[in-house]
């Protein structure tokens, strides 16, 4: 079996109609639940949202769950894509686009990846590219309604041209990095990019320059 021929930074924002199923995924009715670990607790006085690491202003921002609650909410069609390999699509999130904190609390300009980080110390890398990309979002909600604790509630990011891996529930900051560090998964044998449609799910299967040694 073949690598999988890796995108260039470049490309990896190129978007890919929504309703398409990806190589070696099937489509799911309905939304099964998934996650490693316990479901956290939400508690609004504690939430807090931060943008920290090498940004623009050399300073971290935090949010408190009422401000990033005041932050512009938009929607945007997306699919998600499983790496066990079901794929849920058309979904319509609603939340803070990507883009949207990118421009709220810019990277500095030699940042190239960041790591998004959630409950327990739960981690995932990705290239700033892909970050940024028009139809990521920190969802609050899906198809209008509230996200559940199980699904990610209060906040969990979306990115639709990954797998879904890529975009933890419960969501706590992102950090701006200079050079790319692999998050939890990536560090136990998934692939440090995870485009599905190249097929990128196992570490075995990167090509050099495709992410950190393990």
């Amino acid at each position: 079996m073949g690598h999988p021929e890796s995108r260039s930074e470049e490309e990896a924002d190129t978007p890919h109609p929504a309703g398409e199923l990806p190589p070696g995924q099937r489509e799911q009715r309905g939304w099964p639940v998934t996650h490693y670990g316990p479901v956290p607790r939400f508690r609004a006085e504690r939430w807090e949202f931060r943008v920290f690491g090498a940004t623009a202003s050399g300073d971290k921002r935090c949010w408190n769950h009422e401000e990033f609650s005041a932050l512009p909410h938009e929607t945007v069609v997306g699919d998600l894509h499983c790496v066990t390999k079901f794929s849920m699509l058309g979904a319509e999130w609603g939340g803070v686009r990507a883009a949207t904190l990118l421009a709220i609390e810019p990277p500095a300009p030699e940042v190239t990846h960041v790591m998004v980080w959630a409950e327990y110390g739960y981690s995932a890398n990705l290239r700033l590219a892909d970050f940024a990309a028009d139809r990521n979002v920190f969802a609050t909600h899906r198809d209008g309604e509230l996200l559940t604790a199980e699904h990610g509630f209060p906040l969990r990011l979306v990115v639709p041209h990954l797998y879904a891996w890529k975009g933890p529930k419960w969501v706590r900051g992102v950090e701006y990095m200079t050079a790319d560090r692999r998050g939890f998964w990536e560090e136990r044998g998934y692939h440090n990019l995870g485009d599905p449609w190249r097929e990128q799910r196992y570490s075995y299967q990167e090509e050099p320059g495709d992410g950190p040694e393990l």
